[in-house]
Protein backbone atom coordinates (compact mmCIF):
# COMPACT_ATOMS: atom_id res chain seq x y z
CA UNK A 1 0.00 0.00 0.00
CA UNK A 2 1.13 3.40 -0.74
CA UNK A 3 1.88 6.05 1.71
CA UNK A 4 -0.32 8.84 2.83
CA UNK A 5 0.80 11.87 0.62
CA UNK A 6 1.41 14.37 3.55
CA UNK A 7 -1.50 16.63 4.63
CA UNK A 8 -0.86 20.54 5.13
CA UNK A 9 -2.96 22.05 7.49
CA UNK A 10 -4.17 25.91 6.68
CA UNK A 11 -6.69 26.35 9.27
CA UNK A 12 -8.97 24.61 11.88
CA UNK A 13 -12.46 24.95 10.64
CA UNK A 14 -14.59 23.44 13.11
CA UNK A 15 -13.70 20.92 16.42
CA UNK A 16 -16.10 18.48 18.63
CA UNK A 17 -15.96 15.74 20.08
CA UNK A 18 -16.33 13.21 16.69
CA UNK A 19 -13.92 14.91 14.33
CA UNK A 20 -11.35 17.46 13.68
CA UNK A 21 -12.36 19.83 10.52
CA UNK A 22 -9.52 21.22 8.69
CA UNK A 23 -8.48 23.06 5.13
CA UNK A 24 -5.51 22.37 3.60
CA UNK A 25 -3.52 20.88 0.57
CA UNK A 26 -1.63 18.04 -0.28
CA UNK A 27 2.19 18.93 0.34
CA UNK A 28 3.15 18.27 -3.45
CA UNK A 29 -0.60 20.23 -4.89
CA UNK A 30 -0.47 23.30 -3.12
CA UNK A 31 -2.73 24.76 -5.35
CA UNK A 32 -5.80 22.20 -4.86
CA UNK A 33 -7.47 22.99 -1.29
CA UNK A 34 -9.17 20.27 0.84
CA UNK A 35 -11.08 19.32 3.66
CA UNK A 36 -9.77 16.80 6.40
CA UNK A 37 -12.09 14.70 8.79
CA UNK A 38 -9.11 13.93 11.70
CA UNK A 39 -9.53 11.55 13.51
CA UNK A 40 -6.80 10.23 14.65
CA UNK A 41 -6.42 12.37 17.90
CA UNK A 42 -10.14 11.99 19.96
CA UNK A 43 -10.87 11.27 23.11
CA UNK A 44 -11.38 7.30 23.92
CA UNK A 45 -14.86 7.71 24.40
CA UNK A 46 -16.01 9.11 20.82
CA UNK A 47 -13.02 7.55 18.56
CA UNK A 48 -15.41 4.92 17.72
CA UNK A 49 -18.52 6.80 17.24
CA UNK A 50 -16.02 9.42 15.25
CA UNK A 51 -14.44 6.62 12.56
CA UNK A 52 -18.19 4.97 12.19
CA UNK A 53 -19.92 8.47 11.22
CA UNK A 54 -16.74 9.14 8.77
CA UNK A 55 -17.29 5.63 7.07
CA UNK A 56 -20.43 6.48 6.59
CA UNK A 57 -19.80 9.73 4.92
CA UNK A 58 -17.35 7.74 3.03
CA UNK A 59 -19.68 5.40 1.66
CA UNK A 60 -22.30 8.06 0.65
CA UNK A 61 -19.58 10.53 -0.88
CA UNK A 62 -18.45 6.88 -3.31
CA UNK A 63 -21.87 6.38 -4.36
CA UNK A 64 -22.64 10.24 -5.04
CA UNK A 65 -19.74 10.31 -7.28
CA UNK A 66 -19.60 12.71 -9.90
CA UNK A 67 -22.82 14.64 -8.90
CA UNK A 68 -22.53 18.11 -9.00
CA UNK A 69 -22.90 19.81 -5.53
CA UNK A 70 -21.47 17.32 -3.17
CA UNK A 71 -17.96 16.95 -2.12
CA UNK A 72 -15.14 14.08 -3.94
CA UNK A 73 -14.22 11.18 -1.95
CA UNK A 74 -9.94 11.47 -1.51
CA UNK A 75 -9.23 9.45 0.58
CA UNK A 76 -10.29 7.51 4.00
CA UNK A 77 -8.34 5.52 7.06
CA UNK A 78 -8.36 5.29 10.40
CA UNK A 79 -6.56 8.66 10.86
CA UNK A 80 -9.34 10.88 9.04
CA UNK A 81 -11.48 11.50 5.58
CA UNK A 82 -10.09 13.69 2.71
CA UNK A 83 -12.56 15.09 0.12
CA UNK A 84 -12.34 18.38 -2.29
CA UNK A 85 -13.09 21.16 -0.80
CA UNK A 86 -16.72 23.05 -2.16
CA UNK A 87 -16.33 27.52 -2.19
CA UNK A 88 -19.41 28.55 -0.53
CA UNK A 89 -21.38 30.04 1.98
CA UNK A 90 -23.57 28.00 5.04
CA UNK A 91 -27.88 28.75 4.30
CA UNK A 92 -27.81 30.24 8.02
CA UNK A 93 -25.55 33.04 6.65
CA UNK A 94 -26.39 33.79 3.60
CA UNK A 95 -29.40 34.64 4.76
CA UNK A 96 -31.44 34.30 1.34
CA UNK A 97 -32.50 32.19 -1.39
CA UNK A 98 -33.75 33.00 -4.52
CA UNK A 99 -35.62 30.33 -7.03
CA UNK A 100 -31.99 29.52 -8.77
CA UNK A 101 -30.68 28.41 -5.67
CA UNK A 102 -34.42 26.43 -4.68
CA UNK A 103 -34.50 24.67 -8.28
CA UNK A 104 -30.91 23.76 -7.92
CA UNK A 105 -31.35 21.60 -4.54
CA UNK A 106 -34.43 20.39 -5.55
CA UNK A 107 -32.18 19.10 -8.45
CA UNK A 108 -29.26 18.34 -6.47
CA UNK A 109 -31.65 16.14 -4.05
CA UNK A 110 -33.02 14.08 -6.89
CA UNK A 111 -29.42 13.13 -8.04
CA UNK A 112 -29.26 12.06 -4.44
CA UNK A 113 -32.05 10.02 -4.19
CA UNK A 114 -31.68 8.49 -7.58
CA UNK A 115 -28.35 6.91 -6.28
CA UNK A 116 -30.30 5.78 -3.31
CA UNK A 117 -28.65 8.05 -0.67
CA UNK A 118 -30.78 10.00 1.79
CA UNK A 119 -28.56 12.38 3.73
CA UNK A 120 -30.69 12.57 6.82
CA UNK A 121 -29.22 16.02 8.62
CA UNK A 122 -30.62 18.30 5.95
CA UNK A 123 -32.44 20.19 8.83
CA UNK A 124 -29.13 22.27 9.75
CA UNK A 125 -28.54 25.13 7.65
CA UNK A 126 -25.09 24.77 8.36
CA UNK A 127 -25.25 21.61 5.70
CA UNK A 128 -26.42 23.55 3.14
CA UNK A 129 -23.84 25.97 1.34
CA UNK A 130 -24.49 28.58 -1.65
CA UNK A 131 -21.83 28.52 -4.18
CA UNK A 132 -20.38 31.72 -5.81
CA UNK A 133 -22.06 30.59 -8.78
CA UNK A 134 -25.39 30.71 -7.16
CA UNK A 135 -25.58 27.31 -7.14
CA UNK A 136 -26.01 24.23 -4.42
CA UNK A 137 -23.54 22.35 -2.38
CA UNK A 138 -24.31 19.64 0.24
CA UNK A 139 -21.49 18.52 2.96
CA UNK A 140 -21.43 16.89 6.32
CA UNK A 141 -23.03 13.28 5.26
CA UNK A 142 -22.02 11.75 8.96
CA UNK A 143 -25.43 10.62 9.00
CA UNK A 144 -26.47 9.84 5.36
CA UNK A 145 -27.61 6.69 4.38
CA UNK A 146 -27.04 4.33 0.77
CA UNK A 147 -30.21 2.35 0.45
CA UNK A 148 -29.71 -1.30 -0.73
CA UNK A 149 -33.16 -0.95 -1.73
CA UNK A 150 -36.02 1.41 -2.60
CA UNK A 151 -38.36 0.30 0.02
CA UNK A 152 -40.12 1.82 2.73
CA UNK A 153 -37.75 2.77 4.45
CA UNK A 154 -35.58 4.57 1.78
CA UNK A 155 -39.42 6.37 0.94
CA UNK A 156 -39.55 7.83 4.60
CA UNK A 157 -35.71 8.55 4.56
CA UNK A 158 -36.17 10.61 1.06
CA UNK A 159 -39.41 12.49 2.15
CA UNK A 160 -37.89 13.68 4.74
CA UNK A 161 -34.95 15.39 3.00
CA UNK A 162 -37.40 16.86 0.81
CA UNK A 163 -39.61 18.19 3.47
CA UNK A 164 -36.02 19.72 5.42
CA UNK A 165 -35.37 21.41 2.33
CA UNK A 166 -38.64 23.19 2.31
CA UNK A 167 -37.87 24.35 5.83
CA UNK A 168 -35.03 26.02 4.78
CA UNK A 169 -37.61 27.29 2.14
CA UNK A 170 -39.70 28.37 5.03
CA UNK A 171 -37.27 30.14 6.87
CA UNK A 172 -35.07 31.86 3.84
CA UNK A 173 -37.79 32.00 1.34
CA UNK A 174 -41.44 31.72 2.36
CA UNK A 175 -42.41 33.85 -1.03
CA UNK A 176 -40.91 30.45 -2.97
CA UNK A 177 -43.20 27.90 -1.39
CA UNK A 178 -46.08 26.66 -3.27
CA UNK A 179 -49.80 25.67 -1.37
CA UNK A 180 -48.79 22.14 -2.07
CA UNK A 181 -44.92 22.57 -0.34
CA UNK A 182 -46.80 24.22 2.86
CA UNK A 183 -49.13 21.08 2.59
CA UNK A 184 -46.00 18.71 2.91
CA UNK A 185 -44.20 21.08 5.46
CA UNK A 186 -47.21 20.01 8.03
CA UNK A 187 -47.26 16.13 7.26
CA UNK A 188 -44.30 14.14 9.06
CA UNK A 189 -43.47 10.83 8.24
CA UNK A 190 -44.10 8.69 11.31
CA UNK A 191 -40.69 7.92 12.17
CA UNK A 192 -40.46 11.92 12.63
CA UNK A 193 -43.28 12.03 14.96
CA UNK A 194 -41.71 9.20 17.19
CA UNK A 195 -38.47 10.82 17.43
CA UNK A 196 -39.55 14.21 18.61
CA UNK A 197 -41.58 12.19 20.89
CA UNK A 198 -38.81 9.86 22.26
CA UNK A 199 -35.24 10.21 21.19
CA UNK A 200 -35.10 13.92 21.07
CA UNK A 201 -35.75 15.05 24.19
CA UNK A 202 -32.71 12.72 25.33
CA UNK A 203 -30.30 13.88 22.07
CA UNK A 204 -31.42 17.70 23.01
CA UNK A 205 -29.44 16.72 26.73
CA UNK A 206 -26.54 14.78 25.77
CA UNK A 207 -25.50 17.48 22.68
CA UNK A 208 -26.82 20.54 24.71
CA UNK A 209 -25.74 19.51 28.31
CA UNK A 210 -22.54 17.41 27.87
CA UNK A 211 -21.37 17.83 24.12
CA UNK A 212 -22.31 21.84 24.42
CA UNK A 213 -23.40 22.11 21.51
CA UNK A 214 -25.66 25.14 20.77
CA UNK A 215 -29.42 25.79 19.99
CA UNK A 216 -28.97 29.57 18.92
CA UNK A 217 -31.78 30.91 20.76
CA UNK A 218 -32.36 33.98 21.99
CA UNK A 219 -30.23 36.32 23.41
CA UNK A 220 -32.26 37.76 26.24
CA UNK A 221 -33.33 41.54 26.93
CA UNK A 222 -29.72 41.89 29.51
CA UNK A 223 -27.61 41.31 26.43
CA UNK A 224 -26.95 44.85 26.03
CA UNK A 225 -26.85 46.08 29.12
CA UNK A 226 -24.32 42.97 29.96
CA UNK A 227 -21.94 43.90 26.86
CA UNK A 228 -21.83 47.43 28.23
CA UNK A 229 -21.18 45.91 31.33
CA UNK A 230 -18.41 43.61 30.81
CA UNK A 231 -16.60 45.62 28.41
CA UNK A 232 -16.29 48.85 30.57
CA UNK A 233 -14.71 45.90 33.54
CA UNK A 234 -12.54 44.98 30.64
CA UNK A 235 -11.22 48.76 29.66
CA UNK A 236 -10.85 49.63 33.39
CA UNK A 237 -8.09 46.16 33.72
CA UNK A 238 -4.75 46.98 34.64
CA UNK A 239 -2.61 46.74 31.27
CA UNK A 240 -5.80 46.55 28.78
CA UNK A 241 -5.52 48.91 25.73
CA UNK A 242 -9.07 48.57 24.19
CA UNK A 243 -11.54 45.73 24.10
CA UNK A 244 -13.95 45.11 21.44
CA UNK A 245 -17.15 42.22 22.29
CA UNK A 246 -19.71 40.67 19.67
CA UNK A 247 -22.16 38.33 20.65
CA UNK A 248 -21.66 34.09 19.30
CA UNK A 249 -24.18 31.44 19.34
CA UNK A 250 -23.16 29.12 22.52
CA UNK A 251 -25.43 26.64 24.80
CA UNK A 252 -27.94 28.14 25.99
CA UNK A 253 -28.55 31.37 23.84
CA UNK A 254 -26.08 34.03 22.77
CA UNK A 255 -22.86 34.42 24.59
CA UNK A 256 -20.26 37.26 25.12
CA UNK A 257 -16.82 37.07 23.04
CA UNK A 258 -14.15 39.37 24.10
CA UNK A 259 -11.05 40.56 22.05
CA UNK A 260 -8.55 42.44 24.51
CA UNK A 261 -5.69 43.86 23.28
CA UNK A 262 -2.64 44.23 25.35
CA UNK A 263 1.05 43.23 25.49
CA UNK A 264 0.41 41.15 28.60
CA UNK A 265 0.10 36.95 27.83
CA UNK A 266 -2.17 36.69 30.64
CA UNK A 267 -5.44 36.78 30.65
CA UNK A 268 -6.74 40.57 32.48
CA UNK A 269 -9.03 40.47 35.62
CA UNK A 270 -12.12 41.85 35.52
CA UNK A 271 -15.67 42.08 37.50
CA UNK A 272 -17.95 41.29 35.02
CA UNK A 273 -16.08 38.48 33.19
CA UNK A 274 -17.37 37.01 29.16
CA UNK A 275 -17.59 33.61 28.09
CA UNK A 276 -15.10 33.61 25.78
CA UNK A 277 -11.73 35.93 26.02
CA UNK A 278 -8.97 36.11 24.03
CA UNK A 279 -6.04 38.33 24.34
CA UNK A 280 -4.44 39.96 21.19
CA UNK A 281 -1.40 42.42 20.61
CA UNK A 282 -3.19 43.76 18.07
CA UNK A 283 -6.50 44.73 17.12
CA UNK A 284 -7.85 45.43 13.65
CA UNK A 285 -8.69 49.03 12.70
CA UNK A 286 -9.74 50.60 9.18
CA UNK A 287 -7.10 53.99 8.17
CA UNK A 288 -9.62 55.75 9.94
CA UNK A 289 -8.71 54.45 13.75
CA UNK A 290 -11.89 52.31 13.75
CA UNK A 291 -12.30 48.63 15.41
CA UNK A 292 -13.31 46.24 12.49
CA UNK A 293 -15.79 44.42 14.35
CA UNK A 294 -17.16 43.01 11.73
CA UNK A 295 -14.16 40.94 11.12
CA UNK A 296 -13.94 39.97 14.37
CA UNK A 297 -17.62 38.54 14.50
CA UNK A 298 -16.56 36.03 11.78
CA UNK A 299 -13.85 34.70 14.34
CA UNK A 300 -15.98 34.51 17.14
CA UNK A 301 -19.19 33.13 14.91
CA UNK A 302 -16.08 30.40 13.33
CA UNK A 303 -17.08 31.70 9.77
CA UNK A 304 -13.65 30.93 8.66
CA UNK A 305 -14.34 30.49 5.28
CA UNK A 306 -15.89 34.25 4.95
CA UNK A 307 -12.89 35.67 6.62
CA UNK A 308 -10.63 34.22 4.10
CA UNK A 309 -12.12 34.75 1.28
CA UNK A 310 -12.61 38.61 2.79
CA UNK A 311 -8.53 38.52 3.17
CA UNK A 312 -7.36 37.23 -0.42
CA UNK A 313 -7.23 41.22 -1.21
CA UNK A 314 -5.59 42.25 1.83
CA UNK A 315 -2.64 41.18 3.02
CA UNK A 316 -2.01 43.52 5.61
CA UNK A 317 -5.23 42.90 7.19
CA UNK A 318 -4.56 38.93 7.41
CA UNK A 319 -1.13 39.95 8.78
CA UNK A 320 -3.03 41.25 11.93
CA UNK A 321 -6.10 38.25 11.75
CA UNK A 322 -4.53 35.54 10.88
CA UNK A 323 -3.15 34.99 14.21
CA UNK A 324 -6.24 35.82 15.83
CA UNK A 325 -8.21 33.53 14.14
CA UNK A 326 -6.02 30.67 14.42
CA UNK A 327 -5.75 31.20 18.70
CA UNK A 328 -10.09 31.50 18.63
CA UNK A 329 -12.11 30.41 20.84
CA UNK A 330 -15.09 29.07 19.27
CA UNK A 331 -14.20 25.95 17.42
CA UNK A 332 -18.32 24.93 16.74
CA UNK A 333 -20.64 25.68 13.83
CA UNK A 334 -23.55 23.12 15.80
CA UNK A 335 -26.94 24.76 15.78
CA UNK A 336 -29.71 22.82 16.90
CA UNK A 337 -33.67 23.27 16.13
Amino acid sequence: MSAQPEFIVEAILKRDAFSEIQSGHFAAETSTRLTRRRLDRLPLWSRGIGRYLAAREARALKALEGVHGVPRLISFDRTGLIRSWIDGSPLHQVGSIDRRWSDDAHRLLRQMHQRGVTHNDLAKPQNWLATPDGHVALIDMQLATVHRSRGRLFRLAKYEDLRHLLKQKQRFAPELLTPTARRLLKRRSWPSRVWRATAKPVYNFVTRRLLNWSDNEGSGKELPSRIEAVQAALLAAPGVRDAVIVPFPQPGGTGIYAFVETDSSKTPNAEAAPDLLQVVKQLPRSAEGHIRTEVLALIAENRIEELEALLVHDPELAAILKPIAEARLNLTDRYIR
